[in-house]
């Protein structure tokens, strides 16, 4: 994407999409292959973002929120896709879409 850092569009984007992606396929979704993951793009002078959206229940985001550094979370699997996409995208909502009903992550990265 035009404007923004190279590093930030060739590795740190794609990243925060994947674990998205991934949390919305796995977490959400439970693997069900009858349920749908969509993706939006948006692109303006302002920001790129990047909304997930899927047909799960949804999350309570603050509680999903625990730093995986710590010695006692060094081990757990859980939670490294939301601190990666904290880590690399200036921020990450989560909410439920009112026209749908499906739960929407969405990753903004602002314009240098």
């Amino acid at each position: 994407a035009a404007g923004f850092p190279p590093s930030l569009v060739a590795v740190k984007v794609p990243v925060a999409i994947t674990e998205a992606l991934a949390n919305a396929i796995l977490r959400g979704n439970g693997e069900d292959i009858r349920k749908r993951v969509r993706v939006r793009v948006h692109v303006d002078t302002e920001a790129l973002v990047v909304e997930v959206s899927d047909e799960g229940t949804g999350f309570e985001f603050a509680a999903a929120m625990r730093d995986p550094t710590t010695p006692d979370r060094l081990e757990c699997e859980d939670g490294r896709g939301l601190f990666l996409m904290h880590a690399f995208v200036d921020a990450v909502e989560t909410f439920r879409d009112a026209d749908d009903g499906l739960n929407v992550v969405r990753l903004t990265v602002r314009r240098p």
